[in-house]
Parts: C-alpha cells; sequence; structure tokens
C-alpha cells in the first residue's frame, strides 16, 4: 500500500528561514494543482484544507506551493491528459513572482533543470543513480530506461492586481509499475529501478528550483530569502541558461517539428535562444519556434523521445 505524503514535515521543512515558500496547501485528491493555485492567485477562492500554513496577505498565492496525493484532472501543453494512480507520483504547483512576462519562456526549462539535479541527487543517496534528460520546452527522461519520459512541467502565466507570476506545474512518476504508466514512452523511477520518498524528491526538487531561478535572475523579491541580489547580473543569468544548454538532450539533433496547423519542419536543433525558444537549421535557413508553436518535437530517425 501506498503512503500519503508527510505533509507536516513537508510544510516544516518548505515554510522555514532561508527559503522562499510562504505557504503549503494540501489536498488527498484534487482536479488540477495548477488550477488551484491560479484560484489563490487571484483571490476566486480562499485557502483551505487542514495543512495550509502561512496567513494569506497582500501576496496571496506568491510562493505558495500546491500538493495532491492524487491529481484527477491534470494536464499538459496544448491540453494533453495527464493521468496517474493515486500516491504513485509527485503532482505539486508553485507560483513564482516575474518582473515581466518574458522571463515565463524559461521557466519550463529551468524547472526541468532543477529537476533532473533532484532526480540525480535523490536517486544517488537512494543507492540507484539515475541520469534525467531534458527533452525542449518541457519532459525529462530517463536515460536508464530508453529516454522514457519521467516528468512534464506545465507553466502558466497569471496576472492578477498589476502582479505577475508564473504557475510552474510538475508531474513526476514515481512509484508507477509498468501497467500504471498510460504509455510505452513513459516510465517511473521505480521502473528504472530506483525506489525513493516522494518528500525526499520534493524538497530536493525545490531547492533545487529556487537556486536556479536565483541563478537566472527570476522570482526574486524582497524578503523572502533567493538568495536575493544573487541572480541580479547578466553573467549569471546567462550561466543557468547555459546550463540549460549543456543539460538538454535535444540540442544537436536532427528533429522533426510537428505544428499545429499540420506539417511539419526538420532539420538540427541549434540552440536555445535568449527567449526560451528552440532553433533549428532547416534546409531553408534557421527557423525558432516557441513552446507555445509546437505540438511535438521528436528526433527525426525516430525513437521513443
Amino acid at each position: 500500500m501506498r503512503d500519503s505524503l508527510d505533509i507536516e514535515t513537508v510544510s516544516a521543512a518548505l515554510v522555514t528561514s532561508g527559503r522562499p515558500w510562504r505557504g503549503v496547501e494540501f489536498h488527498p485528491a484534487l482536479g488540477s494543482t495548477n488550477t488551484r493555485l491560479r484560484e489563490l492567485l487571484t483571490g476566486s477562492s480562499p485557502t483551505s484544507g487542514a495543512y495550509a500554513v502561512s496567513p494569506a496577505d497582500d501576496d496571496r498565492g506568491l510562493w505558495w506551493v500546491v500538493l495532491t496525493d492524487h491529481q484527477t484532472g491534470g494536464r499538459g501543453r496544448l491540453g494533453r491528459a495527464w493521468t496517474v494512480p493515486d500516491r504513485a507520483s509527485l503532482a505539486v504547483s508553485v507560483a513564482v513572482p516575474v518582473a515581466d512576462a518574458a522571463q515565463a519562456g524559461w521557466m519550463p526549462l529551468l524547472a526541468g533543470l532543477a529537476l533532473s539535479r533532484a532526480v540525480r541527487d535523490v536517486t544517488g543517496a537512494a543507492g540507484h543513480p539515475l541520469t534525467a534528460r531534458l527533452k525542449w520546452p518541457n519532459d525529462v527522461l530517463l536515460a536508464d530506461d530508453a529516454d522514457r519520459k519521467l516528468s512534464g512541467i506545465l507553466c502558466e502565466l497569471v496576472t492578477s492586481g498589476g502582479r505577475q507570476a508564473v504557475v510552474v506545474g510538475t508531474g513526476v512518476n514515481v512509484d508507477q509499475t509498468r501497467d500504471e504508466v498510460p504509455v510505452d514512452t513513459a516510465t517511473s523511477l521505480a521502473l528504472a529501478g530506483s525506489r525513493v520518498r516522494r518528500e525526499d524528491l520534493l524538497l530536493a526538487y525545490l531547492d533545487h528550483l529556487t537556486d536556479v531561478l536565483a541563478g537566472a535572475g527570476a522570482g526574486g523579491r524582497s524578503g523572502t530569502g533567493v538568495h536575493e541580489g544573487r541572480g541580479s547580473g547578466t553573467a549569471a543569468r546567462e550561466a543557468a541558461r547555459t546550463a540549460y544548454r549543456e543539460a538538454c538532450s535535444t540540442l544537436g539533433l536532427q528533429v522533426r517539428v510537428h505544428l499545429p496547423a499540420g506539417g511539419a519542419a526538420e532539420g538540427t536543433a541549434e540552440s536555445v535562444d535568449d527567449d526560451g525558444g528552440l532553433v533549428v537549421r532547416t534546409a531553408d535557413g534557421l527557423r525558432t519556434f516557441a513552446a507555445g508553436d509546437v505540438v511535438h518535437v521528436r528526433p527525426a530517425a525516430g525513437g521513443l523521445a
């Protein structure tokens, strides 16, 4: 039998000095953690649940964490469904303030980088280290299971009361069996041979996310404890983006970019630009694709990814 999240331990660890998180709301089951956090940000619904901590204030929803054991209406980019068994995955959304909308394009990329580092650390500590690889724009794959998908990240920009925030929603397959993953191209940490506690993965992920965002100059807010000033320079921001580019397995591949209107563009994925777009060298020259402009990006030669 799978255990529920130890939300008391998680809340005490997150809402503490040195970490930016101001509140944690937990639901045993929930349609969508992203939807719930948007409600908190816009004030359309008050905080609820026995595990809600940190009182609401003028920054309602910012730096909040919403968790559930069982996300029943999860979705990815373009409204794709994300279904998991109860207590078998990590489903978490966080609200990060941004100074301008341009920062939003990098959020799923940086979140993927943070998660890949968390997977490395937590599986290593569990005695079976795994290698997570990043597929532009929002997937985390496991090299240890033929580059099957471990995680999807959905970021949404929310504007309310003159404030802008990005809701970063992350779903990670932790304990599913092969029969429990919805498609053959998906995997879990357990399937790849590593058994970890969801609480450990959550804390490691959010710590790495804090560090990555600080380095990129995103998410800064006076009084949050997010290494204030650390990410203010161009050099630090470029270092974080370079780290993503180095970890992104899409770059260097011959890819086929499937477009919403039908058809596809094919070429070599050369870079990720300063707005987070994928730069592809096609037969007609360089083309840049934003995440919202594509349906799929897949190796031209085929394969699981």
